[in-house]
């Protein structure tokens, strides 16, 4: 029993002493998921055309100076608005993970809408046209319209030739 109890004391005592290595401070923390928040609307510089905040390259250091960056204008307490432009100085306008919605760079925004009503209208202009067009009356069964009774009677053996087993 005192063997028991010796084990679990131990354990407790390794439970309490980790606790505070596994909890972060509210401030860092805080400032960590802004850093996530903000750094999800970049991309990394390094050439992965990936968001900056999820870049998985093994020891990537552009996205970890970017990081760190911006982790120290949030510290210092800039704003978002200041952070970006401080990046689009730095890098140019293709640091943006998506384009901003002003500008020329609405026309990003608005294509895919144009795209698809001018789509949707082709489309149904096209099959109006197909349904005005005049139906063509079928031939009768018996009637070979525009076909030799020659070219006729060799098809006919040709496909009793070829159906036989």
């Amino acid at each position: 029993m005192t063997k028991t109890r010796g084990l679990l004391l131990i354990a407790v005592l390794g439970v309490c002493a980790s606790g505070p290595l596994l909890i972060t401070p509210v401030g860092a923390q805080q400032l960590s998921d802004r850093a996530k928040q903000i750094g999800g609307k970049f991309m990394c510089m390094c050439g992965c055309s990936q968001v900056l905040t999820q870049c998985n390259h093994v020891g990537c250091s552009t996205s970890a100076s970017m990081l760190k960056e911006l982790d120290q204008w949030l510290a210092g307490g800039d704003s978002e608005t200041a952070i970006t432009q401080k990046f689009v100085q730095e890098f140019g306008t293709k640091v943006y993970a998506e384009p901003p919605k002003s500008g020329f760079s609405l026309v990003a925004w608005v294509m895919p809408s144009v795209y698809l009503l001018v789509g949707t209208v082709v489309v149904i202009f096209v099959i109006s046209r197909w349904r005005k067009r005049p139906v063509q009356p079928v031939a009768a069964t018996g009637s070979t319209a525009g076909i030799s009774p020659e070219l006729l009677a060799r098809a006919r053996a040709q496909a009793a030739r070829e159906t036989e087993d």
